[in-house]
């Protein structure tokens, strides 16, 4: 893999600027190893908790950077601008929350049966919560359209430089705590956190192999990446509703992922499941369904890791206590 940071990739003295500016308002997130999961899989396993992040996921180190760095960019005297973006719920709440103790406006679209917990924690933050559409694609049109009629500036939730300078100090974290990991699991959903952590792994330690979980119900980087362009695929109903939805025709990840992910793996229903309970019943950790797809591909061989130094990313816990009951008690009889 290059060590010379592709086109759009965020650069290392991008991401250390980043770091500057989120300190003080994100939390350096623990990197615990898993006892457990080594001894389940015959690798030493470690597990990066952005689930523990302020907002609950990894979503508020791209948010904060973007919308602080648009704050910086303004002339003297200029008003600063009014955002909007599309979510699956974590990236809106993060944005609102950033919105708010940056003193900024902030309108949201999401899909209307989006998980409550995040739609609530949205318009707890003051944001403008436009629980419409009927798909994630839906909610990045209508928020794209939005911002075309009023002059809003629209935020992507994992296309923007700035969005993947934030989340690319994950990697830096990890890099700090275990220089010698030699695999690292990420989710993916538009595929913004595997760029930035991906960008900031091969530039410092290009030897580490960046691996992409996305969900069976949900892989448009697969068939992507299989036809070496972006193509739609058919979403259906899954637990990870975070990982779920078509890429933005235009985003800038695709490419990214193309030169930067070593490969990526399907995640199905019954191990993101198997990731859940497993997290709550060993780590007493709560996940949501994309928070818990790289454990739940690592418990189901979709990677072997026998032998090797492993972190996976546990990215969000913003599940509504409803599903994570139905989910503990349908765990398969032994």
């Amino acid at each position: 893999m290059p060590t010379r940071q592709p086109t759009g990739a965020p650069t290392l003295a991008e991401v250390m600027a980043a770091r500057r500016r989120l300190s003080g308002h994100v939390i350096r997130t623990p990197l615990v190893r898993s006892l457990w999961l080594s001894a389940e899989t015959g690798a030493d396993v470690f597990l990066k908790l952005e689930s523990l992040q302020i907002t609950n996921s990894f979503k508020l180190r791209g948010a904060w950077n973007a919308a602080q760095m648009l704050l910086e960019r303004l002339s003297p005297g200029e008003p600063p601008p009014a955002l909007v973006t599309a979510s699956a719920g974590n990236h809106g709440r993060a944005l609102a929350y950033a919105a708010e103790r940056l003193g900024l406006r902030a309108t949201v679209f999401t899909p209307r049966d989006a998980p409550r917990t995040k739609l609530e924690a949205i318009t707890r933050h003051g944001a403008d919560l436009r629980a419409e559409a009927t798909t994630y694609e839906d909610s990045e049109r209508l928020a794209k359209q939005f911002a075309a009629a009023t002059g809003t500036r629209y935020l992507s939730p994992y296309s923007h430089p700035d969005l993947l300078a934030g989340i690319g100090t994950i990697g830096v974290e990890i890099l700090e705590d275990l220089p010698d990991a030699d695999t690292i699991v990420v989710p993916v959903g538009g595929g913004g956190l595997i760029s930035g952590v991906a960008a900031v792994m091969k530039a410092v330690s290009p030897g580490v192999a960046v691996i992409g979980v996305e969900a069976e119900a949900s892989h448009p980087f697969t068939s992507s990446l299989a036809a070496g362009r972006i193509v739609e695929v058919e979403v259906g109903p899954t637990l990870a509703d975070g990982l779920a939805g078509n890429m933005d025709p235009e985003t800038m990840t695709f490419a990214l992922v193309q030169q930067l992910v070593d490969r990526i793996v399907l995640v199905g229903e019954e191990h993101l499941a198997e990731g859940i309970r497993a997290l709550v019943a060993h780590e007493h950790l709560i996940a949501e369904g994309a928070g818990a797809a790289g454990v739940g591909a690592v418990l189901g061989g979709r990677i072997d890791v026998r032998g090797r130094r492993v972190v996976v990313l546990v990215t969000g816990s913003n599940i509504d206590a409803e599903k994570l009951a139905e989910v503990l008690s349908s765990a398969p009889r032994p």
